[in-house]
C-alpha cells in the first residue's frame, strides 16, 4: 500500500466506494431491464398461445417466465431506491412498493391460470396499473434529478402516461393494447425500458452524485 493511499481521508475512500456502488447499481438495473422485458415477452406469448387453444402451449412455463420478469422488476425497484432516495426519499419509497405490487398481481394471475386453466379477464391490464404509476414516479425523479439525460426521462414520462390513459380505454373496449393501433401506445415505454434506459445505464451509468438535483 502506498503512502498516498495511506494518507487518503476516510471521506475520500468512502466517496470512491460510493462511485463504484452507483456504477454497479446502474449496470445491474440495465441488465435487469433487459431480463424483465425478454422474460415478459416470452411468458406472455406462451400464455396467449394457450388461451388461443394451442395444445402444445405450456402455460406453466409461461407463468414461470412471468414470475422471473416480476422478480427482475422488484430487483429494479429495490436497486433504484438506493439512488432515488437521495432525490426525494418519500416519493422514491413508493417505486419499489409499486413494483412489489406488480409482482403480486402477476403471481395471483399466474396461480389462477394454473389452477383454473383460464386467465383472469384483462389480466395484463391489472398488471399494467402499478407498472404505469411506478414508471411515472421513476421517470419524474429521473427528470428532476438529471440522473440520466432528460430526453430519456421525458420518453419514459410520455410512455407511462400514455400507458395509464390506455388502460381504462382498453377496459372500456375503446382500443385493444394487444393488437393493431392499440399496440402503438406501448412503443414509447418499450423504447424507454428496452433501449434507451438500459443501454445508457450499462454504458454510462448515473450522473455523478455531485451534479444530482434534489426533487421537490
Amino acid at each position: 500500500m502506498t503512502t498516498q493511499t495511506l494518507n487518503q481521508t476516510p471521506a475520500v475512500r468512502s466517496g470512491r466506494r460510493g462511485v463504484l456502488s452507483r456504477r454497479s447499481i446502474a449496470i445491474s438495473v440495465g441488465v435487469l431491464f433487459f431480463v424483465q422485458m425478454l422474460t415478459a415477452m416470452f411468458g406472455t406469448s406462451m400464455i396467449q398461445s394457450f388461451v388461443d387453444g394451442d395444445t402444445t402451449a405450456r402455460p406453466t412455463a409461461g407463468v414461470l417466465l412471468m414470475m422471473c420478469s416480476g422478480i427482475a422488476v422488484v430487483g429494479i425497484g429495490l436497486l433504484m431506491y438506493q439512488v432515488l432516495k437521495d432525490v426525494n426519499q418519500r416519493l422514491a419509497f413508493w417505486y419499489p412498493v409499486l413494483r412489489i405490487i406488480e409482482l403480486t398481481v402477476s403471481a395471483v394471475c399466474g396461480v389462477y391460470l394454473l389452477t383454473q386453466l383460464q386467465v383472469v379477464p384483462n389480466h395484463l391490464l391489472w398488471v399494467y396499473i402499478p407498472t404505469g404509476i411506478g414508471g411515472l414516479i421513476l421517470t419524474y425523479l429521473l427528470y428532476v434529478s438529471r440522473l440520466v439525460p432528460r430526453f430519456i426521462a421525458v420518453l419514459g414520462l410520455v410512455g407511462y402516461a400514455t400507458f395509464l390513459v390506455a388502460v381504462p380505454l382498453d377496459l372500456l373496449g375503446v382500443l385493444n393494447m394487444n393488437e393493431g393501433a392499440g399496440m402503438l401506445v406501448l412503443a414509447p415505454g418499450g423504447l424507454f425500458e428496452f433501449v434507451f434506459m438500459p443501454i445508457w445505464l450499462i454504458a454510462k451509468g448515473f450522473a455523478p452524485a455531485s451534479t444530482v438535483k434534489k426533487g421537490a
